[in-house]
């Protein structure tokens, strides 16, 4: 294996100093953060504007009940017809008019209000009219039939079931979520790592395959050696290449703030104000200490061994397999009847990991395919955070690496074999006589 270190550093230095390489490694973070900038200061705009909506309220029951905000003010209208009243709102350039009409019964009324607007009004606007009008309607018929509201509100109970282990440990409901999302970052994390430069390592043996350049290197050089050496160096690119988009990203973002005066929160307004809310109110205040508290519960330190491990036996199983594909095929149109049986198995563990691990992290499902290699690093890293014996971890590793190894073994053979075929589209029958060789 001398060579091997000389590959790695041909194939690191090759992807990097690769223009197309290092346009998208600077490109996609300044095109992320330009979006992410613009959709900053459109929301930064739509938050800044201010809506004036009228209300002719004829029942005399509900023009009270709304109250202006920082970017919607009510302007009640009395002793109007519904006509006059929308030609004020056209002259007045209102966002619309809502309109009241007068009922006996509660449930007439309730039938009968409209919004009038030149435009359709956004969602959200029209769910919180609706909201404050059920509300103060719901609580105008209880009292019509004799209920004290007061003491309906006196007499509401809330439930909320405290959980602990049988160690005493305390837990809590958002604790699955906390530890689900972790768990998909770091599985989602794999995924896109695997598809994103796995496709990269295909490619780059089929472009050395065509050019021909392959004959001389093949010469003093075993297959093995350079397979490995294009899925190491080519890793190495890879995370070179997150690197610099993290720091970079970081930096334009500190930039595009300052100078343009984007505030790049601004469309996160909605949760801070839930959060504001939160200091105010003991109930959602509790959540917030949840929250912290199934954070710490995390078995952060376990979460990264696993998380390096499993990626990298992931990522080195998955490559080696694109790798022999790439040196099955002459081109990438060829590659298409390949792939499918690749990306199935990284699929399937995407999907047990988000509808089975949060329901039972430690069933039968989420179990066995946590031990199947070719699910193994998605389903487990997602199973982590709930709490999975290190026995199993070790385990689920050993069989990643030597299922690694065996395909590394497995691959090299097609490697060796197609690396110098051309002109022939193979099959799978093709394919296993190689195997043979």
């Amino acid at each position: 294996m001398n060579h091997l270190p000389l590959i790695i550093k041909r194939e690191y230095l090759t992807k990097v100093k690769n223009k197309s390489f290092l346009v998208m490694t600077i490109l996609s973070p300044v095109i992320m953060i330009a979006l992410i900038a613009v959709v900053a200061y459109l929301s930064q705009l739509n938050n800044n504007s201010e809506r004036n909506i009228s209300i002719l309220d004829e029942s005399g029951l509900l023009s009270a009940v709304f109250k202006d905000s920082d970017n919607i003010k009510y302007t009640v209208l009395n002793g109007l017809s519904l006509n006059d009243a929308k030609e004020i709102v056209k002259e007045q350039q209102s966002y619309g008019l809502l309109h009241i009409e007068n009922h006996n019964k509660i449930d007439d009324v309730a039938n009968s209000i409209k919004f009038y607007s030149e435009e359709s009004p956004s969602i959200g606007l029209m769910s919180d009219l609706e909201s404050v009008l059920e509300r103060h309607l719901t609580d105008l018929k209880l009292e019509s039939v004799g209920v004290n509201i007061e003491k309906i509100k006196a007499a509401d109970v809330k439930v909320d079931i405290a959980q602990e282990s049988f160690a005493g440990e305390k837990t809590s409901k958002i604790d699955s979520i906390i530890k689900l999302a972790f768990g998909g970052a770091a599985g989602y994390l794999l995924f896109m790592f695997i598809i994103i430069y796995g496709n990269m390592i295909m490619r780059s043996v089929i472009e050395e395959k065509t050019s021909r350049i392959i004959e001389v290197i093949i010469s003093s050089v075993k297959p093995v050696q350079l397979m490995l050496g294009k899925i190491i160096g080519t890793s190495l690119a890879g995370i070179t290449q997150f690197v610099i988009w993290i720091i970079l990203g970081g930096l334009l973002l500190t930039v595009v703030s300052a100078i343009f005066g984007i505030d790049l929160m601004q469309s996160q307004m909605p949760q801070e104000e839930i959060m504001n809310q939160a200091m105010n109110n003991n109930e959602v205040a509790l959540e917030m200490q949840n929250v912290m508290v199934a954070f710490y519960n995390l078995p952060i330190t376990n979460l990264i061994f696993a998380f390096i491990l499993f990626f990298i036996g992931g990522y080195l199983l998955y490559s080696s397999l694109y790798a022999a594909i790439g040196a099955a095929v002459d081109n990438e149109t060829d590659t298409q009847q390949f792939l499918l049986p690749i990306l199935m198995p990284l699929i399937l563990a995407v999907y047990i990991g988000i509808f089975t691990v949060i329901e039972d992290p430690h069933g039968t499902v989420s179990t066995v395919f946590s031990f199947i290699p070719f699910t193994s690093p998605v389903v487990m890293l997602m199973r982590i955070p709930f709490g999975v014996p290190i026995w199993q971890q070790l385990l689920s590793l050993v069989l990643l690496i030597g299922t690694f190894m065996f395909t590394v073994w497995f691959a090299a053979k097609i490697y060796r074999v197609g690396i110098l075929m051309y002109g022939k589209k193979p099959s799978y029958k093709e394919i296993l006589k190689w195997i043979k060789y």
